[in-house]
């Protein structure tokens, strides 16, 4: 415990530590969660946007970790007006992102994402491409709906993750998130429910994490030796809060260790409620096991500042602030590395400011409501 003062000036020791995450040095210990938020027609960053992240890095976050992004494959979104990692004027919006946060003096790496089967054959971007996953069936178990990846969709796929992260260094970022979390593409090839293949793809869960493993190592290819590489993974899925990839520390660090082998620099394991235990016998949470299994820096997530978990935001409803006393006594003990603030910074560009000051009788509560409008 430390021997600060007062809670004010405790939460200013623990979170203002810098730490470093490969050739990035980030400036405390704050992270802004990835948030979709649909405000890019035609799937370009505007000036809105950019004010929008810039606002929270002047307020304090340390490190911003934007909302997925759609990488440069036919299959990869679902919606028009989600941004996009690819494309001229596209990429322009976002050297103008980056270049907004880093004069407001934080740092930020994209999210990169493909969704696989959550996706619809007649949604947009690209109207008719059909959905693509490690054997064509979605979340809920059905199948016809899409198809099982073939040896040049998986080629395809790789190729364009690792252009887009490419594309991230060379506009101004600071490194990238891979987007492996919460049942889209990367995450459909980890759980056995959703991978069915009986190709070196499937099986057990080393086989499970080749093609995560494959695209790491593409990636980290594309990019230089210093530049950051981020991996977000989860045990729950959307509409699937109960499921689990790993059920013991052991699987755990078979999924997780040939990531760490291929170019992970740093794993942001999403969780709904960070204070969980995640296995039986220990206090440790996701972040906790992860950086004990792999040695490299951890992102903790999950309601963080709130007294709800995130399955009540995807129904509408709103979160009282929580303390975060139980959090930093967890960053004390170096549990983890870093803490992303998902819906709390989203309701208060302020978050950050007023957390690093004291100010906690400021801090709001999240209503859904209140956050439909860009701030």
């Amino acid at each position: 415990m430390t021997a600060a003062a007062n809670p004010a000036s405790r939460a200013a020791e623990v979170l203002s530590r810098p730490v470093a995450i490969n050739g990035l040095t980030v400036p405390n210990r704050i992270a802004m969660a990835p948030m979709t938020r649909s405000f890019s027609p035609g799937g370009v960053p505007g000036e809105d946007v950019a004010s929008y992240y810039a606002r929270r890095a002047a307020a304090g976050v340390g490190l911003i970790v934007t909302e997925g992004t759609y990488v440069g494959h036919e299959s990869a979104g679902q919606s028009a007006d989600i941004p996009r990692f690819h494309g001229e004027e596209q990429l322009a919006g976002w050297a103008r992102v980056a270049a907004e946060v880093h004069a407001a003096g934080g740092t930020i790496v994209p999210q990169l994402w493909h969704i696989g089967m959550v996706r619809k054959q007649e949604d947009p971007p690209v109207v008719g491409a059909a959905a693509i996953g490690p054997s064509g069936i979605r979340l809920d178990g059905t199948e016809g709906a899409g198809r099982a990846m073939t040896r040049d969709d998986l080629d395809a796929v790789i190729a364009a993750f690792a252009e887009a992260a490419a594309s991230a260094e060379r506009i101004g970022f600071d490194g990238v998130e891979l987007h492996g979390a919460h049942g889209y593409l990367l995450d459909q090839f980890f759980w056995d429910r959703t991978n069915h293949r009986t190709d070196g793809y499937g099986g057990d869960l080393a086989s499970r994490a080749r093609f995560s493993t494959e695209l790491v190592a593409a990636v980290r290819a594309a990019v230089s030796p210093e530049f950051p590489v981020i991996y977000r993974y989860s045990q729950w899925k959307g509409g699937h809060y109960d499921a689990r990839i790993a059920e013991n520390p052991q699987e755990l660090e078979a999924l997780l260790t040939p990531l760490a082998e291929a170019g992970v620099d740093a794993f942001h394991a999403s969780t709904r409620r960070y204070w969980v235990p995640e296995f039986d016998g220990s206090d440790l949470n996701l972040a906790g096991w992860t950086k004990k299994i792999t040695g490299r820096p951890a992102i903790t997530v999950g309601s963080v500042g709130l007294d709800g978990d995130v399955s009540r935001a995807f129904a509408g409803e709103g979160s009282g602030v929580e303390g975060i006393d139980k959090l930093l006594d967890r960053l004390e003990r170096d549990e983890f590395d870093l803490v992303a603030v998902g819906r709390a910074l989203l309701q208060d560009p302020q978050w950050a400011a007023k957390v690093l000051s004291g100010r906690f009788d400021e801090l709001q509560a999240y209503d859904p409501a209140a956050v439909r409008t860009l701030n």
